[in-house]
Parts: C-alpha cells; sequence; structure tokens
C-alpha cells in the first residue's frame, strides 16, 4: 500500500474550530481513518493511503463548511461525520445543517443533527401525525418543541399542547404536597425545560395565561376535540393501548401531532402492554401518519450516552437470545415427558 500526501486550505480563523481544543478533532480522525493530519501555515497536510486521505478530506471539507457558517464544530459533528464516512456520505453534514427548525430565545439555531433527525423533521413538516421511536438523546421531544413553537410564531396553529402520561419512573414518590398543578408538574418537568430555553419563560408564562400554550397530563384529554393545535405527546411508551386510541381519537381539524417515546424504557406495570407498541403495528400503513424510528446514531447527547445506548441493546438482545433458548429447551423436554407417558 502506498503512502500518499496532500495539503488542504484551511483559513486561519478557523482552523481552531476545525481542529478542535487542542487538535482533538484531528487526532480523532488519525485514529478512525489510519492517517497523518499535520496543521500548518493555514494548511493541513494529510498524509496516508488514498482511501484514506480521501475520507479525511471529504470529512475536512466538511467540518470547514460548518465552520464558515458560523457554527461550533462539536465532537459529535466529527463523530457523525466519520461514521457517515464508510457509507461515503459524509457531505450529508453539511446539508443537514441548511435546515433551521427554530431558533431559542438566545437567536442560537435549532438544527437537526443526523439523517435520522432531518427524516424525522421532514416527516413533522409532510405528515399529520407523526410517531417518533427511539433512545434516550435522540432529540424526540426537543426538535417536536421546536417545530411546534415556530409552527406557532408562523400562525400555522393557533395554540400549542403538550402532554405526558403522569407515571412514575420505577419508582413510588407517594403523596405530593400542593395543590393538583404541583403534583403534577414533575412528570411535565422536561416539557417544561424544553420550552422555557427555546421560547423563554416570561412568553410561555404570557401565552399560557391566555390558554395558547396547554401543558397537561394526558388524562386531561379525555373528552376533548383539539382543533388547529400543534399536540405532543411525550413518553408515549407509558401510555395504556386504551389511552394512545384515546389520544389519537381527540384530534381535530388542522391540527399536527407528534408522538414521542422510547419502546425500551417503558415505566408500565409488569406485563402491561404499551399503547406505543400496539399503534405503531396498527397504524404503519395510514399514509398521513409517519413512522420514524430513531437509533444509537442519531443520539446527541454526550458521546458516551451513544456508547450506553448501544451496551443495552447488545445486553438486551443476548437476554432475550439466552431467554429464548431456554423457552425452546421446556418445551422439548415437555414434549419428551409426554412422549414417555
Amino acid at each position: 500500500m502506498s503512502i500518499l500526501e496532500e495539503s488542504m486550505e484551511i483559513p486561519a480563523e478557523h482552523m481552531v474550530n476545525v481542529c478542535g481544543e487542542m487538535d482533538r478533532n484531528m487526532k480523532k480522525l488519525e485514529r478512525t481513518l489510519h492517517v497523518s493530519l499535520i496543521p500548518r501555515d493555514g494548511q493541513i497536510k494529510i498524509i496516508g493511503s488514498e482511501t484514506g486521505i480521501s475520507k479525511a478530506r471529504g470529512i475536512l471539507e466538511s467540518l470547514l463548511t460548518l465552520s464558515r457558517r458560523g457554527n461550533t464544530v462539536t465532537e459529535q459533528n466529527v463523530d457523525y461525520a466519520l461514521a457517515l464516512s464508510f457509507e461515503n456520505k459524509e457531505e450529508k453534514v453539511v446539508e443537514i445543517d441548511r435546515d433551521i427548525l427554530c431558533r431559542t430565545i438566545g437567536g442560537k439555531p435549532i438544527k437537526p443533527k443526523t439523517l435520522g433527525q432531518k427524516a424525522y423533521a421532514d416527516s413533522i413538516r409532510q405528515k399529520m401525525i407523526t410517531f417518533g421511536l427511539g433512545p434516550a438523546g435522540t432529540g424526540k421531544t426537543y426538535l417536536a418543541m421546536a417545530m411546534a413553537i415556530q409552527a406557532f410564531k408562523n400562525n400555522e396553529v393557533s395554540r400549542i399542547i403538550l402532554t405526558r402520561p403522569a407515571i412514575e419512573a420505577g419508582e413510588n414518590l407517594g403523596f405530593l404536597p400542593g395543590d393538583l398543578q404541583s403534583k403534577i408538574d414533575p412528570y411535565l418537568r422536561p416539557l417544561y425545560d424544553a420550552i422555557y430555553q427555546i421560547m423563554g419563560a416570561e412568553s410561555y408564562q404570557a401565552n399560557s395565561e391566555k390558554g395558547l400554550i396547554e401543558v397537561a397530563p394526558l388524562a386531561y384529554m379525555r373528552g376533548r376535540t383539539l382543533d388547529n393545535a400543534f399536540i405532543i405527546l411525550d413518553e408515549a411508551q407509558n401510555t395504556t393501548p386504551a389511552q394512545m386510541k384515546m389520544f389519537l381519537t381527540r384530534i381535530g381539524f388542522g391540527s399536527k401531532v407528534v408522538v414521542t417515546g422510547d419502546p425500551s424504557q417503558k415505566d408500565l406495570p409488569s406485563g402491561a402492554v404499551s399503547g406505543l407498541d400496539i399503534a405503531s403495528r396498527v397504524l404503519k400503513d395510514i399514509e398521513d401518519i409517519g413512522m420514524v424510528r430513531l437509533t444509537n446514531k442519531d443520539v446527541v447527547r454526550h458521546p458516551l450516552v451513544q456508547k450506553i445506548v448501544e451496551a443495552y441493546e447488545a445486553f438486551e438482545k443476548k437476554e432475550a437470545y439466552q431467554e429464548k433458548r431456554k423457552q425452546t429447551y421446556r418445551l422439548r423436554k415437555s414434549a419428551g415427558l409426554r412422549r414417555k407417558q
């Protein structure tokens, strides 16, 4: 294998952003692509095989484009560009970055960061109902919230309704103090956190008092017809089939619905069936309903979160395989005893 050498120009004002603090991004590319990267005098020298140089150049060009657009190049950007490079899709990082969903109260743009998130955002735009299924950290709730607020600002809907089942995450909290709102607020805190960051507490409070933004437990949806609203059902894996059916039949004219959930993190009683699991099977072939399945590749929190998700998925697959083997063994043993009798 011949060793080649190429140089790529990087403007001085973008060099630190592309290379990362203490050349952290360069070191990651070197380890993964088996190339040597030498940044010096407004250039990066790339030394390695033809394939390695090609991939490194493609990733560096994508990172430079992100930097030129005013983005801070993050570890997640580098990791995702590397992952896409093995599918020869590293240029997709730049395409994804063009899609601005909304801006936070501080003016920061909110954009999809992975192909899965881009497909999720496109489905929300195009479909009346979108199911966003995937592990923690894939931006299911946050992106839906951003698109809800943007639709509200653009007068595409007249109100936003945020709801989730009020169920404890594997522990009993007992009787909570305060009035009814104080009792349910802890269950709805993740929704408040997202809306405060995007819209701001004061704007939320003003619109909430007018009844234009509502955050409520799922039980409050019964008996209502929700017209001209952007409705988000969060943590839908904790609904029962009856609750899910009740919620989906509340939808009126001019409304858009996003249902988010992680099928691997159910807090329902042992043996209970999740309404999200049933709905994703029953409704998958209806034309105006989108089913987007995000994976550990779409995790955009700390890189360690992606590794944790991958580890749990591998463990659960192994456990399921072993349980299947045990059931097969018990069935064979039972059949053998019946034949002897």
